[in-house]
């Protein structure tokens, strides 16, 4: 009898310890973090808010619930986003733009604070949009493709001036047609239509001139004549429809209005 007293006792204790030892597992796990290779880490604490110091790779020890790891990849990433751009010359072209960056690790804590995990995909679109909008402003469309080096390399110093004010670094930048042949017949048909659109003005300002000179000097007799040569030109056009019918002028052309309408009633 006296054992069973004991043996609950005992096992009791055993549930204790493994209640405890659950306890400190748990608690020991909440107190760890670790940051791999490739990665930093910033502290975010409730009482003292984002932390100053950057904490690099390997595991770490926090205070649960009171502080939270939140981890960036510090590693070179691509970008690539389009932009529809006007130029000096008011021909809209399609920029493909290619960016390889990184965070500023001394300055995450920083970037976490006023942008966010996300910190890239808010900044690189809109500062790329901005600077190619306003470097292509600068060149005629042909410009483009004969000063393509020049384009990129001022692409490429506004880009990363502008990085830097948001500590983002720009490790490679490339500033590429979508299609490099497709672009070229773009911007040659655009420079053909062009001109044609001024050889057509001129040729219709002539066209003009001659006529003017020529009513001027055999009065609207030529005018008529250009009636009498338009109305041969659709009176034949008319004639070959199937679905045309002439009803004659004057007084002939009631000859259906005529009709006694009692008459279809028999």
């Amino acid at each position: 009898m006296a054992g069973g007293p004991a043996a609950v006792s005992f096992l009791t204790n055993i549930a204790k310890a493994a209640a405890g030892l659950g306890a400190a597992a748990s608690l020991l796990s909440a107190s760890l973090y670790t940051v791999d290779g490739g990665e930093r880490a910033v502290i975010f604490d409730r009482f003292r808010g984002v932390l100053p110091e950057t904490v690099t790779e390997g595991t770490h020890f926090l205070v649960p619930w009171l502080q939270k790891p939140y981890i960036f990849d510090i590693r070179t990433r691509p970008h690539n986003f389009s932009s529809h751009s006007g130029t000096k010359d008011l021909q809209m072209v399609n920029l493909t733009l290619r960016l390889l960056s990184r965070p500023d690790v001394d300055h995450l804590p920083t970037i976490f604070t006023s942008l966010g995990l996300e910190y890239d995909d808010k900044v690189l679109p809109s500062i790329g949009n901005e600077v190619l909008k306003a470097v292509v402003a600068q060149f005629n469309a042909d410009q483009l493709l004969t000063e393509r080096p020049h384009v990129s390399a001022l692409v490429r110093d506004a880009l990363i001036r502008r990085a830097r004010e948001f500590n983002i670094i720009l490790d490679d930048k490339q500033v590429a047609q979508q299609d490099a042949e497709r672009s070229k017949f773009l911007v040659a048909k655009a420079e053909q239509e062009r001109r044609a659109a001024i050889v057509r003005a001129e040729g219709e300002s002539e066209s003009a001139r001659l006529i003017s000179e020529a009513t001027a000097m055999a009065g609207a007799g030529l005018i008529e004549l250009r009636r009498i040569e338009a109305a041969k030109e659709i009176a034949a056009e008319l004639s070959r429809s199937p679905n045309v019918a002439y009803i004659p002028a004057g007084d002939n052309g009631k000859m259906l209005l005529g009709l006694n309408a009692a008459g279809f009633g028999r």
